[in-house]
């Protein structure tokens, strides 16, 4: 049973949501992907909020670009978290995903990351599902002690062939 999803409003925004999918794989989080216009079909959007508890979901992780409604409108229906990822648009360079999603009205939040924030967006889910799965939780320590070992590699890098020769 599929303890995520993540829902985006069209295709282009696959290049995002696939790093969410990509991070629930690594920690072995199933989850559904689906693409759903909440404007274009509204009527498979309420279906796919109100059913999503029964599907099993734990959170949502929801992109949109522009007016993204999709995001706060999944927060209004879906009695668990939902995390929106604001697209980066050509207009307002995602400014406007931004502020769509993270000015909800009390009562009706929505957790956003940064604009394309599509890994940020996993790693969340996957903390979130952490608190209450010893194991999960384990992982997610490994997984910050990986990224401190990796920052460690680098600067010891930087300390062994210096700035100037760095990224040659």
């Amino acid at each position: 049973m599929a303890k995520v999803g993540i829902v985006m409003g069209s295709d282009s925004d696959m290049p995002v949501m696939a790093k969410a999918a990509d991070i629930l794989e690594k920690f072995g989080i199933d989850y559904e992907m689906t693409i759903i216009s909440a404007h274009r079909e509204p009527d498979v959007f309420f279906q796919y909020a109100k059913t999503a508890e029964e599907k099993g979901f734990k959170v949502i992780i929801a992109g949109a670009g522009m007016a993204a409604h999709l995001p706060g409108m999944c927060a209004a229906i879906f009695p668990m978290p939902v995390i929106g990822i604001p697209m980066h648009t050509t207009s307002l360079g995602g400014r406007d995903s931004l502020y769509s999603i993270v000015q909800m009205p009390s009562g009706i939040p929505v957790a956003t990351v940064a604009i394309n924030g599509g890994a940020n967006a996993g790693i969340l889910a996957v903390k979130i599902l952490a608190t209450g799965d010893p194991e999960l939780l384990r992982k997610v320590k490994e997984y910050a002690a990986e990224l401190k070992e990796q920052v460690e590699a680098k600067d010891a890098k930087l300390q062994q062939v210096g700035y100037k020769n760095y990224t040659k």
